[in-house]
């Protein structure tokens, strides 16, 4: 955090406000949250823009033509940086830039996010939802699947935090 802004929000009571959002989403929409959804819409959106022909063609996308981003986890995914942003700026938070170890040069840092960050995204709509919306939903629904999914998760993490440390520090 540094030496400026307030302090961030205790994690035990921001997670109590994450489930009363999402038992607010499933109570007022009969769904959960995720974002690759919204993403993948806003994508179908620009890609729309650009080739609107290809994209209503296309097997992934063309199911939701005309209304691209008439889906809640447009506005979802959208509020994450709004909120995100207004959280940071409130809190006197706010400052730009790379966060990255010691030993790992800023093209190396970005690489690596870019790269994180494509295959998460592509792995997220492979599996038809992102682990923010297998762990949060089918969480709190106790679904087998999703618990099995957290466990995998975690394990996976933990086996790998050694090499991206060493990364990280080197």
């Amino acid at each position: 955090m540094g030496d400026s802004g307030k302090p961030p929000m205790n994690p035990y009571l921001a997670g109590v406000f994450l489930g009363l959002v999402l038992t607010a989403s499933y109570a007022v929409l009969g769904a959960g949250l995720g974002a690759s959804g919204g993403l993948a819409r806003l994508a179908a959106a620009l890609s729309h823009l650009v080739a609107p022909a290809h994209t209503q063609a296309s097997a992934y996308f063309g199911a939701w033509a005309p209304h691209y981003l008439s889906y809640y986890l447009v506005f979802m995914f959208l509020g994450l940086f709004v909120g995100g942003f207004l959280s940071a700026w409130t809190a006197g938070r706010l400052q730009p830039g790379l966060e990255r170890g010691l030993g790992c040069p800023p093209g190396r840092r970005a690489l690596f996010a870019l790269g994180g960050g494509v295959l998460v995204g592509f792995a997220s709509r492979l599996a038809q939802g992102c682990t923010s919306g297998q762990a949060l939903s089918g969480g709190a629904l106790l679904l087998t699947g999703s618990l099995i999914f957290l466990a995998a998760l975690f394990i996976a993490g933990f086996a790998v935090a050694r090499f991206f440390r060493g990364q990280w520090y080197a």
